[in-house]
């Protein structure tokens, strides 16, 4: 597999962007060096971007962060959360019922923000489940914590939503579990996962693709450092895909990792991409 050292190659290719965050454009702590100056080259070239993010809060709280972190918002043009797509979701006549109980930390409430839904902390007074991650009273190294409280909810058979398909993301150094790997659990228990919404699900990519205004899907591409999430997403959305080796690539392939070796593990996952990308640098 051909690792390309920064995303210049790719800007004659391509007119549209679609970023995958953590992990590609930061750390869950500060941008990766590099990244700033990567999207101010693809804007000076005309190129739109978009963020597509498994993160299970809404869009404009991401974007907050992002700005936190002193990324300037004119360097992309929208961005796309499986919170935003959630809270759309809890807008609609969506079948869940008025009361959830919720899995995660407090921070991700912007997915029930204006939306009627009750948060109970008991599963007998559920109708179903909001999975948006580990809280802090659990902790997010492991998932059997969560184990006794996931076992009540499967006995009642409340369905989940679970608002962030990744298993795990990389905070820094660390490796910490994220909803769908509760959701994974709750799976082995018996509890109905009654929908995940975000990547790898090729649906997400849509308002995506209507935001950055490009009909033809040749001419975008997908980064992203999971290959279950995000190259499994872009394949199935028929997007041309690169392999960010930062975030969990990097963590799972280090510093110098092995084209052959990265070939081997794309196929065992059943994608396709075109490359794979050191760091998102120009």
């Amino acid at each position: 597999m051909k690792i390309l050292d920064g995303i210049a190659p790719l800007a004659e290719r391509y007119d549209g962007f679609v970023l995958d965050l953590w992990g590609v454009v930061h750390n869950g702590r500060e941008p990766y060096p590099g990244v700033a100056a990567a999207l101010g080259e693809l804007k000076r070239r005309g190129k739109r971007i978009a963020f597509l993010s498994n993160a299970p809060r809404r869009s404009h709280v991401v974007e907050t962060l992002l700005t936190g972190m002193g990324l300037d918002r004119a360097l992309w043009d929208a961005t796309i959360t499986s919170g935003e797509l959630a809270w759309r979701l809890l807008g609609e006549a969506h079948g869940y019922g008025r009361r959830a109980l919720h899995i995660g930390p407090e921070r991700d409430l912007s997915v029930v923000e204006s939306r009627e839904i009750a948060l109970v902390a008991d599963p007998a007074g559920a109708e179903w489940v909001l999975n948006t991650g580990p809280d802090p009273e659990r902790g997010n190294g492991a998932v059997e914590p969560y184990r006794p409280m996931l076992e009540a909810c499967a006995a009642r058979g409340l369905p989940m939503l679970c608002v962030n398909p990744d298993r795990h993301v990389m905070v820094g150094e660390s490796r910490v579990i994220c909803a769908g790997a509760l959701a994974d659990l709750y799976l082995t228990l018996g509890g109905p996962v009654a929908r995940e919404i975000g990547k790898p699900d090729a649906a997400v990519y849509a308002p995506v693709l209507e935001a950055l205004g490009i009909a033809d899907r040749a001419r975008v591409v997908a980064i992203g450092d999971s290959p279950h999430t995000d190259l499994a997403g872009a394949q199935a959305a028929g997007l041309d895909a690169v392999w960010a080796l930062t975030g969990l690539a990097a963590h799972a392939h280090g510093a110098t990792p092995d084209p052959a070796q990265l070939a081997k593990v794309a196929e065992a996952e059943g994608v396709r991409p075109i490359a794979a990308l050191a760091g998102l640098r120009w």
